[in-house]
């Protein structure tokens, strides 16, 4: 079989489209619909293979094709199941019916219009074991750590120094998501600048991931921002990620290792807060304590001709107990912070919040601070200010 013939296009597509009880739970029935639907594009050959699931209230369509990435036919399909299983959750009553659907028509690519989507082309290795990761109660952002460590740190990727198939590196392709822009940074030797980029994961998003060696591709991010789409705040993003695990890349346990610690990210409750990014297997993927935490489900598949074979559940695992109870302590410690920073976001992420519209009710009420002038207003000059601090680096 050539190369050509061997070429896959794994693509995941989620939306949340309605859920039990609240910000809660996907409803088997929606998944059903959804399932119809792929199974029909599957008989008919448009798909090789597909596996629906959930992650808390994201429906998530797993599928396996050979039309490339951003295939109108593709998200097309993605589309209908999400709008009959949009319709069913209008039958049902469920909370938020549709949300992540932020327009009635399709216009040939699901990007823009809510979902979010993560995908890679790749020519199929003799054995291509994937990872599918599915967040829930957080933003794109959520993945630059874990990225990170599984692709530039040694002290968590041990193939990084002992395989020599990936000892010059990765590339990682960062996006700015307020500006539109990206560029690609190398490591090592550029792992500063990497770091100084995406330490803020609101603005800066980790898209995609290469070898450096051959530019092959190792993952790739959904990298969709919700409330930049709609101009409101409709949901946090709740992002997925696709990586490539052995032979060439890093170990299925150099990738699931960075979630034995479960960092801080935003999303939580309404969007607005910080909270741990808990690890749990699909039968905890619900999320009830203050609409969270934060949960993410690690999928494995080996890619067989196009197949899905599999999946293995990666975190319903003892080995993740300790990250799990570590999770439990962070979220009681940020709880009790209550509406405060630095539970709650700053004030650059509230932005985007349900926020606004409280403070629009008080923008009437604020009064010119005449009394305080002394208080507030700065004695020397910005550049004055900045002048005195290089004096002191010096």
């Amino acid at each position: 079989m050539s190369a050509e013939e061997r070429k896959v296009t794994i693509s995941v597509i989620k939306a949340d489209i309605g859920s039990l009880a609240g910000h809660h739970k996907v409803h088997p029935d929606t998944m059903a619909a959804a399932s119809r639907v792929l199974a029909e594009a599957k008989r008919k050959g448009l798909i090789i293979d597909y596996f629906v699931t959930h992650v808390g209230d994201d429906l998530q369509l797993i599928m396996t094709h050979r039309k490339g990435v951003d295939s109108p036919d593709i998200h097309g399909l993605a589309w209908d199941a999400f709008k009959k299983a949009a319709e069913v959750a209008k039958e049902l009553g469920l909370y938020a019916a549709g949300q992540d659907l932020l327009s009635d028509a399709f216009s040939g690519n699901v990007r823009g219009l809510g979902p979010g989507v993560a995908e890679m082309e790749i020519v199929e290795r003799k054995s291509e074991p994937i990872v599918i990761f599915m967040a829930d109660k957080t933003e794109p952002g959520a993945f630059n750590f874990p990225m990170f460590r599984i692709f530039a740190d040694p002290f968590n990727t041990a193939g990084l120094v002992i395989d020599p198939r990936m000892h010059d590196g990765f590339k990682f392709e960062v996006l700015d998501v307020m500006e539109g822009k990206y560029v690609v940074l190398n490591t090592p030797e550029e792992m500063y600048d990497l770091l100084a980029l995406i330490g803020t994961p609101g603005r800066y998003v980790v898209k995609r991931v290469f070898r450096k060696s051959d530019n092959e591709i190792a993952a790739v991010v959904s990298v969709e921002r919700l409330n930049l789409i709609a101009g409101r705040y409709v949901g946090k993003d709740d992002p997925v990620a696709i990586v490539r695990a052995q032979s060439g890349f890093p170990a299925l346990g150099e990738i699931l290792e960075p979630f034995s610690f479960p960092h801080l990210v935003a999303g939580w409750m309404r969007g607005s807060h910080w909270g741990p990014l808990m690890p749990v297997g699909l039968k905890d993927a619900k999320c009830t304590r203050f609409d969270g935490p934060p949960r993410i489900v690690g999928l494995g598949f080996n890619i067989t001709k196009g197949r899905l074979i599999g999946p293995t559940d990666l975190f319903d695992d003892p080995a993740f107990d300790e990250a799990r109870r570590t999770a439990q302590l962070i979220a009681d410690y940020m709880r009790r912070h209550g509406p405060f920073m630095p539970h709650r976001l700053g004030p650059e992420e509230m932005e985007y919040t349900t926020l606004p519209q409280v403070l629009e009710r008080l923008k009437d009420r604020f009064k010119e601070a005449k009394d305080y002038e002394k208080y507030i207003k700065p004695k020397i000059k910005h550049s004055e200010m900045l002048s005195g601090a290089e004096e002191m680096h010096d």
